[in-house]
């Protein structure tokens, strides 16, 4: 069985979720696991905003507009009156839910029921057109299955021990319809898996079910080279392994959630990107298999913190960066980015909600300083341990560029580069005309 995801853009409009089903429509056994039609957890979030912050007018404004659109989007996508007015009542539930929230108390878990209701309410019409079209469907709720434990990892499992139990209650059945993002917290609340989540979803899944494949449907042909919004002539790269993956979409390709990569790569079940809008295209394969490639791909993330702590206690000192690394253990603040010399250590961060906190437990070891406004350029290839000449290239792509550090050596497929998040889109430019003009994509390099 496979398991495919679609996402928000492919679903965002009734010919969209007509394709998708023409797509998934081919009598293999499959998983769909669905986004929210697209803009809607956007327009939650919103609601959800003025719910908390006493804006009740401004709220129910909100849950009235996108009352209308969904109306509109139901009379598009459903052809028989029955089948509308079923479509309806799903909506009116999900309405309902967020209605009675203002007029009472806000609290974390209504949010997160609230940002619930996109999910809920796109896998319910996707049924129901195929009901409609006489392609049976079983909807699996995905609160029934999917739970992360305490500290928001998900409980593999606890999802596959009831996963697997509810597709063996339908053995005739081939198409089986779930929530991506969703699931259920350690308390049994409804919670989720974070911004991309679908992607989680579905990788965790196909490693619970030992999927023959994972199918990650988009709105673009693979994984790019480079960034396509800011670069000329990016091509996607055909094949990649899980490292390089991984890299890639922790440092900023968007096409894939940073942490979706794990289970699959756990179970060694291969990843397809594909095009929603160009299904015939052979997208990008993800397994334990290589690129090949000397430089795969370049990709950025920005609003980056660099923060850099100079302490005479580090000379010939040992415990001085454990004692550092238990400051962002206790906020839960991860680090991406570090480098050290004889008396400082620069890292970097990407979530400054405990900021101001983090730096003052840091003073009590020497001077602090922080650079805000910073990116990320991350540039992957296969074993860059074992290959030469790369670096001369990147540095005199960069060399006109202020550079604020450089992490070589960590990884055996990365090298990272902080630099002013003025000069990310130079950067990304200059990198992509040094390591990729005029290369095709079938050039190995």
């Amino acid at each position: 069985m496979q398991v495919f995801k679609f996402g928000g853009t492919s679903v965002g409009s009734p010919e969209r979720m007509r394709q998708v089903m023409d797509i998934i429509n081919d009598g293999q056994g499959k998983i769909i696991v669905l986004s929210a039609v697209s803009g809607t957890t956007n327009k939650l979030v919103e609601l959800s905003a003025a719910i908390k912050h006493g804006q009740y007018h401004r709220a129910a404004q909100k849950l009235d507009q996108l009352k209308r659109e969904y109306e509109i989007f139901i009379e598009e996508l459903l052809e028989g009156k029955e089948a509308r007015q079923r479509a309806s009542g799903i909506v009116q539930r999900s309405w309902a839910v967020m209605a009675q929230l203002l007029n009472a108390p806000f609290f974390e878990a209504d949010e997160k029921n609230v940002l619930a209701q996109g999910e809920l309410i796109s896998t319910q019409l996707f049924q129901l057109l195929l009901e409609e079209q006489e392609i049976p469907a079983v909807l699996l709720p995905a609160l029934d299955f999917m739970r992360i434990d305490e500290n928001g990892e998900p409980e593999m499992n606890f999802i596959r021990e009831n996963l697997i139990p509810l597709l063996e209650e339908h053995p005739q059945d081939s198409y089986f319809i779930t929530q991506g993002y969703i699931c259920r917290n350690a308390q049994g609340a409804v919670d989720n898996l974070k911004r991309g989540g679908s992607d989680y979803t579905a990788t965790l899944i196909g490693a619970a079910i030992h999927a023959s494949e994972i199918q990650i449907w988009t709105d673009i042909d693979g994984l790019h080279n480079n960034d396509p919004r800011v670069v000329h002539q990016t091509f996607p790269v055909r094949k990649v392994s899980y490292r390089e993956a991984a890299e890639l979409a922790y440092f900023g390709a968007k096409i894939l959630h940073p942490t979706c990569v794990i289970p699959a790569e756990q179970e060694n079940t291969p990843i397809r990107l594909k095009n929603t809008f160009e299904p015939a295209a052979p997208g990008t394969l993800i397994s334990a298999e290589s690129s090949g490639r000397k430089i795969t791909a370049i990709a950025a993330k920005g609003d980056i913190t660099a923060i850099r702590i100079r302490s005479g206690r580090m000379l010939n000192a040992y415990g001085f960066l454990r004692k550092v690394f238990e400051i962002f253990e206790a906020y839960k603040t991860p680090i991406d980015m570090i480098t050290t010399s004889e008396v400082s250590v620069s890292l970097t961060i990407d979530d400054d909600t405990n900021l101001e906190k983090i730096l003052a437990d840091l003073k009590t070891f020497g001077e602090v300083a922080i650079d805000r406004d910073q990116a990320i350029i991350c540039i992957v290839g296969d074993g860059l341990n074992r290959q030469t000449g790369h670096t001369k290239a990147i540095f005199a792509a960069l060399e006109q560029i202020p550079l604020r550090m450089v992490s070589y050596g960590g990884s055996l497929n990365n090298i990272s580069i902080l630099l002013n998040e003025d000069h990310k889109k130079e950067a990304l430019q200059a990198l992509h005309q040094f390591l990729f003009n005029g290369v095709e994509a079938r050039v190995t390099i």
